[in-house]
């Protein structure tokens, strides 16, 4: 039986490639925070259905001895580093900690592989966020990086990083390049999460408004159930490749929002209220990836369209406030 270790694993990502390695027999570990155990009511809500069969270790990403005895103590076949801070806007905010976060948890991980694991396969989350404002449309994997935010060039380290330990010290290390992925999971700092949500509470009369800055930038949206198949498969290859996933086609954020509300027979433009405050100091306006590689090599192909996302995560939150569950808190998942 294959052993998987998952970093991550409480968040939307995390829980959707740990009920795929289930299902595929392997024994899937995951990393923690310790107040997570003693609280898995909230902190582990997207895990508990599947708790029972995960071996769960307490540990954090910002401490390189825990983490290297639980590599020398699982000695994982394959390693989905999947942890971050991951919401770009809180990036601006705190910098310091979204760059030293993400980038020291990374070089720990590959670290503690190297010296307890060395034939494990390690996949790094990257994100589109590394091409910024690109200079050509659709973005693949030989595109440029500009990042344009604090998290983003916090990926394009790790992903340099992840490259690193593949030529330098001959590792099966490789990075996901992936666009925008969604579902009923993500968290509700998001902005397709907080449209979901916001188009749910409005119908039925918990509020009246949602307040969001810039609805044009477009994104290339799939769904994260997807995106965690892409993962599992890069490292089944032969050899260590990245690859960008991604849909190739994008949908401004107004789309989002005029779908979401439409689907509970709701007229957007009769609630929102634009908010400079939700701008951010460098915007990214347009991403779309192009996967031809992917499609080529893993023989991956999306399943979810935009509309059918979209409508999924409106029925989950319309479902959620109807039986009066409470919204989701920030949090980084670890």
């Amino acid at each position: 039986m294959k052993k998987a270790f998952i970093t991550g694993i409480t968040g939307q990502d995390g829980s959707y490639l740990a009920e795929l390695l289930l299902e595929k027999g392997y024994e899937v570990h995951g990393v923690v925070r310790r107040v997570a155990l003693e609280y898995p009511q909230s902190r582990l809500r997207r895990i508990l259905h599947i708790q029972d069969r995960l071996v769960l270790h307490s540990a954090s990403m910002e401490s390189y001895a825990s983490l290297f005895n639980i590599i020398a103590d699982v000695q994982p076949d394959e390693c989905y580093h999947l942890a971050a801070q991951s919401f770009v806007s809180y990036s601006f905010e705190d910098e310091f900690s979204t760059i030293q976060t993400n980038l020291n948890g990374t070089h720990y991980m590959l670290s503690s592989l190297k010296r307890q694991a060395p034939d494990c396969r390690f996949y790094f989350a990257g994100s589109s966020e590394v091409f910024g404002n690109a200079s050509l449309s659709p973005q693949d994997e030989s595109t440029p990086y500009k990042p344009r935010s604090p998290y983003g060039i916090s990926k394009m380290a790790g992903m340099e990083l992840t490259r690193n330990y593949r030529e330098a010290y001959g590792m099966f290390a490789v990075s996901g390049i992936l666009f925008n992925h969604e579902s009923p999971r993500r968290g509700a700092e998001f902005v397709t999460r907080k449209i979901s949500m916001a188009a749910a509470r409005i119908r039925l009369g918990l509020e009246s408004t949602i307040r969001l800055g810039n609805i044009e930038a477009r994104r290339d949206w799939g769904h994260a159930r997807d995106s965690v198949s892409a993962m599992w498969a890069m490292l089944q290859q032969d050899a260590p490749h990245d690859y960008v996933i991604a849909t190739g086609a994008t949908h401004s954020v107004r789309d989002f929002l005029d779908l979401a509300f439409r689907h509970v027979g709701l007229d957007y433009r009769e609630h929102l209220v634009v908010d400079k405050t939700f701008y951010r100091p460098a915007e990214v306006h347009v991403l779309c990836g192009n996967a031809s590689r992917a499609r080529r090599e893993l023989g991956w192909e999306p399943k979810v369209d935009f509309e059918t996302l979209v409508r999924e995560m409106v029925d989950h939150d319309m479902a959620l406030f109807a039986a009066g569950g409470p919204p989701e808190m920030r949090e980084v998942a670890l």
